[in-house]
């Protein structure tokens, strides 16, 4: 099966992957415009991607609202999730582990 990401909003800057995606070249359907986005790295089921370069400090789009600030320069393609990015709605996000979703600013012992 081929890999689709959708854009909800026309004003979005970021993609959710219809699927598992390895890097390369995946169509980007919704939005009001047909188009491509080739994948710098393999990106899961359910995450967001980059569909412009987003330097840091800038605002990250989906539903056509803010939804976080990228925290460091995401490069068009990029996985987007809580190791560039900080959550709008959520602020210990950023302190979350983004393969596991672990805190990584407290120590269970």
């Amino acid at each position: 099966m081929t890999a689709i990401c959708f854009r909800i909003h026309p004003q979005d800057n970021v993609a959710t992957l219809l699927s598992d995606a390895p890097p390369g070249d995946v169509p980007v359907w919704g939005g009001g415009e047909a188009t491509t986005v080739r994948l710098t790295e393999a990106v899961e089921l359910g995450h967001k991607v980059a569909l412009a370069d987003i330097p840091a400090g800038k605002t990250i789009v989906k539903f056509g609202v803010p939804i976080g600030t990228a925290c460091r320069d995401i490069a068009r393609g990029a996985w987007v999730h809580l190791h560039n990015c900080r959550s709008n709605f959520d602020t210990r996000s950023s302190t979350l582990d983004p393969h596991s979703g672990a805190a990584t600013d407290m120590k269970y012992e």
